[in-house]
């Protein structure tokens, strides 16, 4: 097992998504959602996370409960050296 983004369902989606990651070690995980500008839209995970498979949803809006717009976006997953991001839709 590695740590990696597993990818998110359904991908285009609308309300809400799936976002699943597997853990290599325990270790402090972070996942953020980035708009196609790179800004940083919201916080979804920031914490200890065990060995295994996770996952986490987010309902399309960012770190002021606000509905965000139709369109593109990245998540990122972060823990420790690694990182990896992949891409999702939002469409409304």
């Amino acid at each position: 097992m590695h740590t990696k983004l597993q990818g998110n369902y359904p991908n285009p989606f609308n309300p809400e998504t799936t976002i699943s990651y597997s853990v290599n070690d325990p270790s402090v995980v972070k996942i953020e959602i980035y708009n196609i500008k790179g800004q940083k839209v919201k916080t979804l995970v920031n914490e200890l996370k065990q060995r295994g498979m996770h996952s986490v949803v987010w309902n399309g809006n960012d770190e002021d409960n606000r509905s965000v717009s139709s369109g593109i976006y990245f998540y990122k997953l972060h823990s420790g050296h690694i990182t990896d991001v992949q891409k999702m839709v939002l469409m409304k």
